[in-house]
């Protein structure tokens, strides 16, 4: 996936829940894409406070935000 015209779509506290947002919306056959600055892992707390962000295309964000707002109410509290 090319970075050029990538929004963001989700920001979440952890990436294991960006994660599953990314797998929800590859379920949909919307490409996605995770983005946190861990320092390439070596610093696995440091996007803390930016949260961890799922990126699609500009073609996709509407789909994309009707899938991630289905699944959000899916979800247990």
């Amino acid at each position: 996936m090319a970075d050029t015209d990538l929004i963001v779509v989700g920001t979440f506290s952890s990436r294991p829940q960006a994660e599953m947002a990314r797998s929800a919306l590859k379920a949909a056959g919307i490409e996605s894409m995770v983005q946190g600055d861990d320092a390439g892992g070596l610093q696995p707390g440091l996007w803390e406070g930016r949260g961890v962000a799922v990126l699609v295309r500009s073609a996709d964000v509407q789909a994309a935000h009707e899938i991630l707002e289905t699944t959000a109410r899916e979800l247990p509290e």
